[in-house]
């Protein structure tokens, strides 16, 4: 039997780039992409659908819920799940970019013998120093992975009806984007939902209680619109769908509760 080579660094990157935008019932050995991914860095789907799973075994979404992920996570496997919540935003970008050099050696075919590193800190350098461009490459990277961490965790549907167009899906922001930024990326911070209910969201219309049941502002209770009543009124006190990981932050929906939503 051959020794297990470690996983490096940068191999790490891209597993856990891949964890935060495939959907949860997606991370096994045969899905096309990590078939592709794999590839690209040396490893068999097997391989980097247990790595995965290793990391599905860190994420209290999943375990709290009964699901399982596997209880091997390795040191790096910690270090890393830390360092992503520490600064989701350098975890983005660097994320982004270790997954997008695979990709191009995949697209050669080619297996990439080194992921390309960004920078010498823990995850990444500070991309937020220096030119303009940088800046505003950094922001889509974020606001890229943002919605695709999101929207994976409610498989790609809207939390609180169902829908599963995703032309018509937001990643709706619990706690608004200018009043946190330490958390404008922490897919804890998200919501997966229809561009109609994130606009109702924003606004305070509705709000999600501590047992995750939406609840309708009472300002608009007497509203007398079917539509209304139809789309936004009918959903009070029901549930939203159980996100497949990155479950949102009780806190945060608390300062929604207490902030945003109209009483």
């Amino acid at each position: 039997m051959q020794p297990r080579v470690p996983w490096s660094r940068d191999e790490l990157l891209v597993a856990f780039a891949l964890y935060c935008q495939i959907p949860f019932g997606r991370l096994h050995k045969d899905n096309p992409e990590i078939v592709r991914i794999a590839e690209g860095i040396g490893r068999t789907p097997s391989a980097l659908a247990m790595k995965l799973a290793n990391i599905a075994g860190l994420d209290p979404a999943i375990t709290s819920t009964g699901r399982r992920g596997l209880p091997n996570a390795s040191a790096g496997d910690r270090d890393m799940w830390e360092e992503m919540h520490a600064d989701w935003e350098r975890f983005a970008v660097s994320s982004d970019r270790a997954l997008a050099a695979v990709k191009a050696t995949t697209e050669r075919g080619g297996t990439s013998q080194k992921v390309e590193s960004y920078g010498s800190g823990p995850i990444g350098p500070d991309l937020h120093a220096g030119e303009e461009r940088v800046t505003l490459t950094s922001t889509r990277i974020g606001q890229d992975f943002f919605r695709r961490a999101v929207l994976s965790a409610y498989d790609d549907k809207c939390c609180i009806t169902g829908l599963g167009v995703p032309q018509l899906l937001v990643a709706s922001h619990i706690v608004p984007w200018r009043a946190d930024p330490t958390n404008r990326l922490n897919p804890r911070n998200g919501l997966a939902l229809s561009a109609l209910h994130d606009k109702a969201f924003d606004l305070g219309l509705i709000t999600l209680l501590p047992d995750l049941t939406v609840q309708v502002s009472p300002k608009y209770g007497d509203l007398e619109d079917s539509y209304f009543t139809a789309a936004i009124r009918s959903f009070a006190g029901s549930r939203i769908a159980t996100p497949g990981k990155f479950a949102p932050d009780p806190e945060f929906l608390e300062y929604h509760r207490d902030i945003v939503f109209q009483r």
